[in-house]
């Protein structure tokens, strides 16, 4: 979602007294009236009232007895009350990335219920690498905003999240948003999140009919760049291959939907290959709709239409940019572009009021798939949650955990960690991260449940803690490095709590540099060489940051990424420092090196290019150091890997009728999955069964990651492709099995340059840990 101020290009005064004479005399009939509490309430014959009828039957129905002015008086987001048929007001946008937040317009946590659990920004959350737990906190988000809205402080139940971009590049600012870099495992994320908010299972059948809350898929597509040294996303225009669009950006999107149900999609400001995605009918229509099967409301982000016109160029003039979005199948634009523009669209000849029809259809359809037009809401289905479930204990519980889960150990040279309970006297607690509560949450959040800072759950296990900031704020162009010495020096033991904050990454702000900001980097050196003992550090950051400085030096003996922990995040640091928890949490995106913002941000492509030393992206296709690489992580205890069973006999392509081979120009030999069909896929589908021993003194959660590796990465693969991934805890010295289905339509197959999904023939490696097995694709 975007913020942004933004100024719309005058209108000749002629024109804009017309359309504001007639926008007002279309909203006097009803704007006088007292506003409906609740639609269908009393004694109606109205079939869209009708609970018996389809929900399709009952938007169709409603829709009809709009006027024309009325109908554009809905495509905003905030939608005014249509008092003469009973339709209360409704505002589209709120927001609930890692929590139910009051980002948006729709929640207002502001009357009795003043808080709502926050968890930790997604991109910690991630590094759990665990889809039951991701699930479990789309359950109490989705709990949560039911019960403000049940609690009459909400005027919406459509939260305009998750945030489902490729983190693509580690200076993206809202790269702490989401699920990380790889595109199997956003979408994963994607599905079950989603699943959780809008009450379905984890799995299996999704419900089209009935909705808790509405939850909403963005960007969609190739968005990851805020304002780049003068790029900015408004303007940008992403140059995207048909081969990246389908195995990186898009796939995430198509998880969200199909396995997700997702009821919402934002389309985002910029232009991919020179089409603005608001106004882009074969991604809004012919993708999302037609061949994933999309069944919900699409929503422009904030002002994307006003900037295909007024930044973009890409509109002449304000009525084409509203032809564009709504022919290409964008329902509802955030902000009043369309409803300003909409009816001299419609004079013009540029739009249809079918056009206008089909918007409509889906944005009630929306409403009443969350049971607004059923009377009142306290005898919905849902009626029944109240402000209890709003920071109910066993979500503030649920927040701990994911904090817990989420941390990842980067070093522990000569067992430093964990720190013990009973012989640390004194301790030094450094760093401007160190005491500031609020700096824990990252973006987009609400007002927590508790507020905890990592120096007050410190000073639960040490009474002698030592509090210097050092540096006044992540940029540290003012620091006391003195007075951060004299206390390290006279304390047992050091833990300095540094990295980044809301300043340095966030929507609108990208980073030029990878390194620490300011004269961190002096502060925790100098630190470092004054403390007794090997110092702790602690990085609080979304995107990562080049520490090799500090990996390499051995007076810093433990590195610790916190990510934005949220509420419980100063608590669970805590318990990781004292040992209290076992980290096993995994990096969900690569650490580059400092010299990797020699690579332009504006360039999209994934796939390395050795003639040009373009390094590649991700750690599916980037050919260069890393400071640490995708899905490392250190834990207190150690684990082993080895397979069971290892699938069955090689299959044949040969059975399958009609199946022709393709040759490369590099004269690679595949099939297309299209053409295998989901009958001959579903039969090459096997088993993965991996043991997993504990071979530690102490308890741990575990993430079990399986990776499929080619002999080469000719013909575009990726150097390695995470399959499958799973969270198991382990008492010490236990032993337990993990089974993964291995489809090998779905997982061995790679995108072609043209964007068909290919199976080659030949070998495929599929490993866990240090084990692995080969599988061969006979012709």
């Amino acid at each position: 979602m975007g913020r942004r101020t933004h100024v719309v290009q005058a209108a000749p005064a002629a024109a804009f007294l017309l359309v504001f004479v007639q926008l007002l005399a279309s909203w006097s009939s009803f704007a006088v009236a007292t506003d409906p509490p609740f639609s269908c309430g009393g004694p109606s014959t109205a079939p869209f009232c009708d609970r018996k009828l389809p929900i399709d039957q009952r938007a169709g129905d409603l829709v009809s007895k709009l006027t024309l002015e009325e109908k554009i008086s809905q495509l905003g987001d905030e939608s005014p009350a249509v008092s003469r048929l009973g339709v209360p007001a409704y505002k589209w946008w709120s927001e609930a990335l890692h929590g139910v937040a009051n980002a948006g317009r729709g929640i207002h946590l502001d009357g009795p219920l003043r808080a709502a659990t926050s968890f930790p920004q997604v991109i910690l959350t991630a590094a759990s690498f665990n889809p039951h737990l991701w699930y479990r906190i789309g359950q109490v988000i989705g709990t949560e905003a039911r019960g403000v809205y049940n609690n009459g402080q909400a005027e919406g139940l459509t939260f305009w999240a998750p945030n489902i971009n490729v983190f693509r590049d580690p200076r993206w600012g809202r790269g702490q948003e989401t699920p990380g870099e790889d595109p199997t495992m956003t979408g994963k994320y994607a599905a079950v999140f989603v699943r959780g908010v809008q009450g379905y299972g984890i799995s299996g059948a999704i419900n089209s009919s009935d909705l808790e809350a509405s939850a909403c898929c963005k960007h969609f597509t190739a968005y990851d760049l805020e304002n780049w040294k003068g790029v900015t996303r408004f303007a940008f225009d992403a140059k995207v291959t048909a081969q990246d669009l389908a195995d990186t950006y898009n796939p995430p999107f198509k998880s969200c939907v199909e396995d997700g149900g997702a009821s919402g999609i934002m389309c985002s400001y910029n232009r991919v290959n020179g089409v603005p995605t608001c106004a882009d009918q074969n991604l809004l229509t012919k993708t999302a709709r037609g061949d994933w099967g999309f069944n919900g409301y699409i929503t422009s982000d904030c002002d994307a239409v006003a900037i295909i016109h007024d930044v973009q160029g890409y509109a002449k003039e304000p009525e084409d940019a509203v032809a564009d979005v709504l022919k290409a199948g964008m329902d509802v634009n955030c902000g009043g572009y369309v409803q300003t523009h909409g009816l001299s669209a419609i004079q013009q000849g540029k739009i249809t009021e079918k056009d206008i029809d089909r918007a409509l259809h889906n944005l009630f359809t929306i409403r009443m798939r969350l049971g607004l037009f059923n009377g009142d809401p306290k005898y919905n289905r849902y009626g029944n949650i109240g402000a209890d479930q709003v920071c109910k204990q066993e979500h503030q519980n649920l927040a701990l955990q994911a904090a817990q889960d989420g941390i990842v150990l980067l070093k522990n040279d000569g067992g430093s960690l964990p720190l013990s309970k009973t012989k640390v006297s004194s301790i030094a607690v450094i760093g401007h991260n160190g005491n500031n509560a609020t700096l824990l949450l990252g973006n987009y959040f609400g007002p927590p449940c508790i507020s905890v800072t990592p120096l007050q759950a410190i000073q639960g296990y040490v009474k002698d803690a030592r509090f210097v900031a050092g540096c006044n704020a992540a940029v540290c162009n003012v620091s006391n490095i003195g007075e951060a010495v004299h206390v390290a020096s006279s304390a047992d033991y050091v833990v300095l709590f540094m990295g980044l904050d809301q300043d340095q990454e966030r929507e609108e702000v990208d980073r030029l540099e990878l390194g620490l900001p300011g004269m961190q980097e002096k502060l925790i050196n100098s630190v470092a060489d004054a403390a007794k003992k090997p110092v702790i550090l602690v990085l609080l950051c979304g995107g990562p940051v080049d520490v090799t400085f500090a990996k390499n030096n051995p007076k810093i003996g433990a590195i610790v990424w916190a990510g934005y922990p949220g509420q419980a995040g100063g608590i669970a640091i805590a318990q990781v420092l004292f040992g209290e928890h076992n980290p096993g949490g995994r990096l969900p995106v690569t650490w580059y090196p400092k010299e990797f913002t020699a690579v332009p941000m504006t360039d999209m492509r994934m796939r390395a290019d050795p003639a040009t030393g373009y390094p590649g992206r991700t750690y599916r296709f980037y050919k260069g150091k890393t400071v640490y690489s995708f899905g490392y992580g250190l834990s207190y205890s150690k684990y082993s890997h080895s397979f069971v069973s290892k699938g069955t006999k090689p299959p044949s392509m040969t059975g399958i009728d009609g199946l022709k081979a393709i040759e490369s120009a590099a004269g690679t030999v595949s099939y297309d999955v299209e053409e295998i069909g989901a009958e001959a896929c579903n039969k090459l589908k096997f088993p993965a069964l991996v043991r997993v021993q504990n071979q530690g003194t102490m308890d741990g959660r575990h993430p079990v990651l399986l990776f499929l590796r080619w002999p080469n990465a000719t013909d575009g693969r990726p150097a390695s492709q995470l399959i499958g991934f799973q969270s198991v805890h382990l008492r010490a010295t236990q032993t337990t099995h993990v089974e993964f289905e291995v489809s090998p339509c779905k997982h061995f197959s790679r995108a072609a340059e043209d964007g068909r999904k290919v199976i080659d023939q030949g070998s495929h490696f599929v490993g866990v840990g240090e084990d692995e097995f080969e599988m061969s694709f006979m012709a």
